[in-house]
């Protein structure tokens, strides 16, 4: 089931930007504080994808 939820982006130093995540959707994922989340993005659809990161053997 595909879940619609709508962040605003914010300004958080000179060069980066935010978006805040829900705290039900890090405890439904199983995420933790300062945990590593790969990103993958797709800039003919702009879209990003966010999930755990798998160290590489």
């Amino acid at each position: 089931m595909e879940e619609k939820i709508i962040r605003k982006l914010t300004k958080v130093g000179q060069y980066s930007y935010s978006i805040v995540i829900p705290k039900y959707i890090v405890k439904r994922f199983g995420w933790r504080e300062r945990q590593k989340l790969e990103f993958q993005i797709d800039d003919r659809t702009k879209k990003i994808v966010i999930k755990d990161y798998k160290k590489k053997k």
